[in-house]
């Protein structure tokens, strides 16, 4: 028993540091791995903006449902193993949200109606390290990473408004009587087209299409901001830490410490 333990600790390591490897390196293989689990995570986060479509299939549903609750699962734990300090990385909120996911996963038929929240998962996504370690480092203009997320906040509360509106109206608004209803309800409520062939019905119903208009409002001017922002590149300053400057730029704004910037040739 005694000889078996260091070897299993050592086994464990090993593990360990090939899963960081592949999460956190910067190898061919290390980038194919991390492009093929985003390309699954946004497949999963299709089945989750189509579940309450897909849910009409029965027992089919409920076995892709699992299959998706265990590639999540088993995502999570490799990000937990290789984490330097467990704690931490417990610490994070987009650690907790997908937490939340995997429960509405592993208990669709009590948590069904929360399961519009899954959408969440695009939106966790697109603002993680991983992410953007992966695909959009590539890009040093910050408009790029700026317009994505602001994108990615409009398109993300779409959806998670479409649910709630589905799960919580269905049948009681008239007009309503299908996801697809829902959708064209917070696209119209969103845009403030309002063209009133559906109505939420009482006071309730009246606070969730204004809350739907105002945010709407918001994240549409975001996405305008970002798109008329001066253009910037991500160039830390060696001294202060500012991340972001002008793509001219020759001293920080921040503390005057002298850059040297690449142009777009790298030079």
């Amino acid at each position: 028993m005694s000889l078996s333990s260091p070897t299993q600790k050592s086994e464990g390591l090993r593990l360990r540091a090939r899963l960081r490897a592949l999460y956190h390196g910067t190898s061919h293989t290390a980038v194919r791995f991390r492009v093929a689990v985003l390309v699954i995570d946004l497949a999963i986060i299709a089945f989750f903006i189509a579940g309450p479509i897909l849910k009409e299939g029965g027992i089919v549903f409920y076995i892709v449902d699992y299959m998706i609750a265990t590639l999540l699962a088993a995502d999570l734990a490799a990000r937990a193993w290789c984490y330097s300090d467990i704690k931490d990385w417990l610490k994070k909120p987009i650690v907790w949200m997908d937490l939340f996911i995997l429960a509405t996963l592993l208990f669709p038929a009590w948590l069904f109606s929360l399961g519009f929240l899954r959408v969440l998962r695009l939106w966790t996504l697109i603002n993680s390290d991983f992410f953007w370690r992966t695909i959009g480092r590539r890009y040093d203009d910050t408009r790029v990473e700026d317009v994505t997320k602001a994108l990615v906040a409009l398109i993300t509360f779409v959806f998670v408004a479409t649910g709630f509106v589905y799960t919580s109206f269905l049948g009681q608004a008239e007009g309503l009587s299908g996801y697809v209803d829902a959708l064209y309800f917070t696209v119209t409520s969103l845009t403030t087209t309002g063209y009133g062939d559906i109505l939420l019905p009482g006071t309730w119903g009246r606070v969730v299409s204004i809350v739907i208009m105002l945010t709407g409002v918001t994240l549409f001017v975001r996405v305008g901001q970002t798109l008329l922002r001066p253009h910037k590149v991500r160039f830390p300053c060696d001294r202060c830490g500012l991340q972001v400057h002008d793509p001219d730029a020759v001293h920080c704004k921040a503390c005057g410490n002298l850059l040297c910037i690449p142009d777009e040739g790298g030079h």
